[in-house]
């Protein structure tokens, strides 16, 4: 079967909601106004409860099925990026400097659509748990609000979630069983030497130098120091260092991330970039001093939940829309922190022809939002059916 009928009857409110919330981005644990509206829907509809304030502006949403049973949790994230938009649309930004720039008002409008067709047919038992989180987009929102106890205070056994994807068509999904995307980390390396008159090179101590010996140092950590049968990117995004071209500076600075699926290979490269710092450090007679931050864990799918979740897109999508093992994305997700405290599964689900996510041209394609509530509501009727 397609999108569910009903839904398919308000696929232009759902059309209106979202493009209420585009041009009002906002960013990390800041999405008050998102979560007002969203409240406000959720209320509209009629589901039971409505929990305010969980990581300062997540909420969480209940829906009572028909009888006992248990609570299946469903998640979206509500946060844009600080980005200004460039597509020209009616309906685009108004804050300067944000936008809603991966989607996540698309995300937004999906488990809005679920909940409206939950509210109304209650075609389940136990109860659903509408998840509406902020500060995706760094932050760690998810974190936030497994910390805050989100898992035990609504006893949800296991949770999902879809994220679009440009370039695939509208209406297919794809995941894979165990781990899906990477873990992401940040280092950030500053270096101190001694500065000076570009004329004068003896009397300095030059970070530059330093600088691009230990960028070339950190290339080789994949290609020598890494197993080749493991994923592993760790890519130098900036280098910053001096002001005019006569003189050489005192300070250098170097950042980058570090994508990987395994504690072990994450442990190494934290070891080989404290070696190679301390090493140039030693050879160039520079200080350098190394900030590695852990980020978000590797989001990894409970193999039993993908499956289940993959049948459930076939039903709304057709056998051959549905890829069940696709390849390892080297992006991150904070979901991986509630697929961390709960099995569950992690699907993406196509956008169609737009421009990529994190794009200023990117915009969510209104069609792909009936296909993400239908997943969700029947994700929840056939993970908890009444017979």
């Amino acid at each position: 079967m397609p999108i569910i009928n009903r839904i398919a009857e308000f696929a232009e409110d759902m059309k209106t909601w979202r493009r209420h919330l585009h041009p009002n981005p906002e960013l990390q644990f800041e999405c008050h106004q998102t979560a007002a509206f969203v409240a406000e829907q959720l209320r509209r509809f009629g589901v039971d409860e409505v929990h305010e304030g969980i990581a300062k502006t997540g909420l969480v949403a209940i829906i009572n099925g028909q009888g006992a049973g248990p609570t299946i949790g469903l998640r979206a994230d509500m946060d844009a990026l600080p980005m200004t938009e460039t597509t020209g649309l009616p309906h685009a930004s108004t804050v300067p400097g944000k936008m809603h720039a991966c989607g996540h008002d698309g995300h937004t409008t999906m488990l809005l659509g679920a909940a409206r067709y939950l509210a109304e047919t209650r075609n389940f038992k136990g109860r659903v748990a509408l998840i509406f989180q902020p500060a995706e987009e760094g932050g760690g929102g998810a974190q936030v609000m497994v910390q805050e106890g989100i898992m035990e205070r609504f006893d949800i056994g296991q949770v999902f979630a879809i994220h679009n994807t440009p370039g695939t068509a509208i209406g297919q999904f794809y995941s894979k069983p165990g781990p899906l995307m990477a873990a992401a980390d940040t280092f950030s390396i500053h270096i101190t030497g001694v500065g000076g008159h570009g004329a004068y090179p003896q009397e300095t101590v030059d970070p530059i130098a330093a600088a691009v010996n230990i960028v070339q140092a950190i290339q080789t950590i994949v290609s020598r120091n890494h197993d080749g049968r493991k994923e592993l990117v760790i890519s130098v995004t900036q280098i910053h260092a001096g002001t005019v071209d006569n003189v050489i500076p005192q300070t250098a600075f170097i950042n980058g991330t570090v994508r990987t699926f395994d504690k072990e290979t994450q442990a190494m490269v934290q070891r080989r970039l404290h070696d190679i710092c301390a090493g140039q450090a030693e050879t160039f007679g520079v200080a350098v001093d190394l900030d590695y931050d852990i980020g978000y864990p590797a989001t990894v799918n409970d193999p039993d939940r993908v499956a289940f979740a993959v049948e459930v897109a076939r039903e709304i999508a057709g056998a051959e829309r549905v890829n069940a093992d696709t390849g390892l994305e080297m992006g991150a997700e904070d979901f991986a922190y509630m697929l961390e405290a709960r099995p569950g599964a992690y699907l993406f689900l196509g956008n169609g022809d737009t421009a990529g996510l994190h794009n200023t041209d990117y915009d969510f394609d209104d069609e792909t939002a009936p296909y993400g509530a239908s997943f969700f509501s029947k994700l929840v009727e056939r993970a908890q059916p009444l017979t």
